[in-house]
């Protein structure tokens, strides 16, 4: 059997941010770039404003074409990669304004 694997796993080493831990419970969330990539595949108006929010708030964190990068990969496995591909576009011109 033929597998691939077409995405970095969240569960790999700063691929992730800790929300807590403890002893033997470890409470990871997504890191940004995944985050808003997957809000921004969606594409709604909510999905939108919470990551023009997340850019706003930690944008000495999140570098714009590494965000751009991952997206158009992440948007090449997708059967409406067209589609996706303008969520970005729009999101990136609202980028610029803020």
């Amino acid at each position: 059997m033929f597998t691939t694997e077409l995405l970095d796993s969240p569960l790999e080493s700063g691929r992730n941010i800790t929300l807590v831990e403890f002893s033997h419970i470890y409470v990871g969330i997504l890191n940004y770039y995944d985050l808003i990539i997957s809000k921004l595949f969606r594409g709604t108006r909510v999905d939108i404003d919470d990551c023009l929010a997340l850019v706003k708030n930690k944008k000495s964190d999140i570098d714009i074409a590494q965000l751009a990068g991952r997206f158009k990969e992440t948007a090449s496995y997708d059967i409406a990669e067209n589609k996706v591909n303008n969520n970005l576009d729009n999101f990136l011109k609202l980028v610029d304004s803020i």
